[in-house]
Formats: structure tokens, C-alpha cells, sequence
């Protein structure tokens, strides 16, 4: 008799990692938790009476498909400010990011299609082709002062035959970020052979201020470069966003793609297909966090820039563990001497230390050896959380 089972393509996916040591801490009440990519402070009060107030009023029903029309003009308003100008129409609001990635990707690839992606990248981004039959080409970063990318190695895995290139700038998990000069080349070239790109854009808010792809301007948002500054409407380019990170809202599970007119119509099938709709009372609450909420983005970006600089310092200073100043997002990717093994060895620091860090496997296989501490948190624990690293690696 044959048992149940998936198909072989799903059975081969590896199981999130980050998942894994997190499952080791269960139960434990003196964990430090910096594994998942969630900032210590809840959504602000004002975005989460929105969402009361919308469901004192009755909105528990269907919405359209690409969401609410306040929402998706909103939206735009706020990306037309950031970028250059973007009609609503082109705008589609997703149950969250990672759905929003799926969606993409259910849009663009076949089976069999050549998927490139810049690596270590958080694993939702290279599972979700393979998924889908895809195959996963990677071009790793380059570990240094900062990580960077070798753009002529990237340059040249962009074949002809490439359906879709994938970028997370900022970048989970090392914080580096594209500059514009980079993102021109590589418009260009995708253009040249029709190559697709997925921009995820999630951590476009939080950049940091010594990093060159600030912009100069002081009236100017703070906001890393991005694909949408220079592609045209009918550009092969689509941007997944979310609400989680700028705005604190990590369990709304909401998001947002901008996409070429020409694919919104099939975007709308797929979006009925998967979800239908995001709930109503959530996309109110969103648009309160767009209107309202650009003061809490900032002070954000402040609370992580000075978390960033003491973790970086704490960390370096710490024999055995070399660490590079993240240019964007909220983490630091680390070089943890003599790990072989980094799932393993942040198990240890969980049971051992009571610190929750993600493996640098989890990552793929060029995260190895590396650890990524999510540094969206108080300086207290961050301090702390430095404290049992130190004693734990003093213990062997």
C-alpha cells in the first residue's frame, strides 16, 4: 500500500531553520528572542483603533480582489512620494509579503524557467520558484568591510535564457543594499533579454544614514534606491512590499505588489485563487499606518540606526566574531570563527545561553558559518543578549 504524500518537489523543500531553533526554545522563559525578523515594540495605538473602529462598523465581508480602493490609492500616493509617479491601478494589496512573492511568482514562472537571486537571502524568497519547478541559480555577496555585491558575476549569470531575477534590497540577512549605479546596469541588461525582476522592497524604509544610498536632500524621506526610481510602467519590474516592518505590523500579515498594467488582470485571477482578499479591517488599519503613521517610521529608523551601531561595536569587539556594518534592514550577519555547523551551534546558544539567534544556514548554503541577530530590539537586551554571547563562547 502506498502512503500519502506530497509531490517529491514539496517533500525536497528544507524546513525553515529559523523555525527550528526557535522549536528548541518552547517552553523556556529566559530566552533573549533576535531569531525572527519582528521588532520588541507592538503595532502603535492609533493603526490598531482603526482596525477597531472598522470592526465596531461591520467590515467582516469580501472585499474586492486587488483591495479597497482607499487603500490601493493610498498606496500609490505614499510610493508616488518615494519613487516617481504610480497609479493605483498598477497596485494590488496581498495578504501579506510573502504571499505577495508567491503571487508573483505563480504570474511569471513555468517549470524548467532559470530563477537567478542574489544570496544569503532569507529562504522564503529561493523556496518559493523551486516550489513552482523553477530552477535556482545564485550569485553569492561578497563578505568584507561590508558585504557587496561582484556585479559582473551577477551580470554574467543573467543569460539570455533567465526568466526572472530576484533582489531583496535592503538585504535580509546581511543589510546590504543596491546602489543606484548597479540597479541602472542591471535594468539595462535585463531589458536587453526580457529577463524579469522581483524586487522585494520590504526593508526599503530602513536604511541607515552613513550609507551612501541615502539621499542627500534633507526634505527627502529616507528610503534605499530603488528599481521603481528608474523603470518605466511597461518595464519587466515588479515590487512585492509589506506592512510588517516600517510600521511595526509583522501579525497583520498584509501586503502590497506594483506591477505592469499588462499583468494585473492575471495577477486579480491568482489573488482570487489563493486568497480571494485581504480582510477589510485589516487594509483600514493600513491606511491609517500610511496617513498616520510616517513619525513612527521615523523614530523607527533612529531606534535601529543606534541599536545597529552598539550591536556592530558589541559584536567586533568580541574575539573569534567579525561582523560588517549593515548598510539597511535590521539585522547583523556575523562571521562566527570555526562554525561548521551554524544550526546546530544556535541550538546550543539557546539551550546553553538562553539566546535565540538564526543560523546562517537558514540563509542557503553560502550563509554557512555565518549568524544573523535581529537587532530590532530595546538596547537593554541587546546588551544582554552580547553578555551571554560572551560567556557562552568564554565556556567553549
Amino acid at each position: 500500500m502506498f502512503l500519502p504524500q506530497a509531490r517529491p518537489i514539496v517533500q525536497q523543500l528544507g524546513a525553515s531553520q529559523i523555525r527550528e531553533v526557535a522549536n528548541a526554545g518552547i517552553g523556556m522563559t529566559d530566552v533573549l528572542p533576535f531569531w525572527f525578523g519582528e521588532p520588541d515594540q507592538m503595532t502603535p495605538q492609533f493603526i490598531r483603533d482603526a482596525a477597531k473602529q472598522a470592526l465596531d462598523a461591520g467590515d467582516t465581508f469580501y472585499t474586492h480582489n486587488y483591495g479597497i480602493p482607499a487603500l490601493r490609492q493610498a498606496i500609490a500616493s505614499y510610493l508616488s512620494h518615494l519613487h516617481q509617479p504610480i497609479s493605483m491601478e498598477r497596485v494590488a494589496v496581498t495578504s501579506s509579503g510573502v504571499s505577495a512573492l508567491m503571487l508573483v511568482a505563480q504570474t511569471i514562472l513555468n517549470p524548467g524557467d532559470r530563477v537567478v537571486a542574489v544570496t544569503p537571502l532569507w529562504p522564503n524568497l529561493t523556496e518559493i520558484p523551486k516550489i513552482l519547478g523553477a530552477n535556482m541559480v545564485t550569485v553569492p555577496l561578497q563578505f568584507g568591510l561590508s558585504w557587496e555585491l561582484d556585479l559582473p558575476l551577477l551580470l554574467n549569470a543573467l543569460t539570455p535564457d533567465t526568466k526572472m531575477l530576484m533582489l531583496n534590497s535592503p538585504n535580509n540577512p546581511t543589510g546590504w543594499v543596491m546602489p543606484r549605479d548597479q540597479q541602472e546596469m542591471v535594468l539595462t541588461h535585463c531589458r536587453q533579454y526580457g529577463i524579469w525582476i522581483l524586487a522585494d522592497d520590504v526593508y526599503e524604509r530602513l536604511v541607515y544614514n552613513d550609507s551612501s544610498s541615502v539621499s542627500n536632500d534633507p526634505s527627502a524621506l529616507a528610503c534605499a534606491p530603488s528599481f521603481l526610481d528608474i523603470a518605466s510602467p511597461e518595464d519587466r519590474v515588479i515590487s512585492t512590499n509589506s506592512f510588517s516592518k516600517s510600521w511595526l505590523m509583522t501579525g497583520w500579515r498584509l501586503g502590497w505588489i506594483v506591477a505592469p498594467l499588462s499583468v494585473m488582470a492575471d495577477l486579480g485571477k491568482l489573488i482570487e485563487f489563493n486568497t480571494s482578499c485581504a480582510p477589510g479591517f485589516i487594509q483600514t488599519a493600513a491606511i491609517a499606518a500610511l496617513e498616520q503613521g510616517e513619525p513612527i517610521v521615523q523614530n523607527t529608523l533612529i531606534r535601529y540606526q543606534a541599536a545597529r551601531d552598539f550591536l556592530y561595536q558589541s559584536l567586533n569587539d568580541l574575539p573569534g566574531i567579525t561582523t560588517p556594518k549593515p548598510k539597511g534592514a535590521m539585522y547583523l550577519f556575523f562571521r562566527f570563527d570555526g562554525a561548521t555547523d551554524t544550526l546546530s551551534l544556535c541550538k546550543r546558544l539557546v539551550k546553553e545561553a538562553g539566546l535565540g539567534l538564526a543560523p546562517g544556514s537558514a540563509f542557503g548554503a553560502e550563509g554557512e558559518g555565518y549568524v544573523r541577530w535581529c537587532f530590532a530590539s530595546s538596547l537593554d537586551k541587546l546588551e544582554l543578549g552580547v553578555q551571554r554571547l560572551q560567556r557562552f563562547m568564554e565556556k567553549g
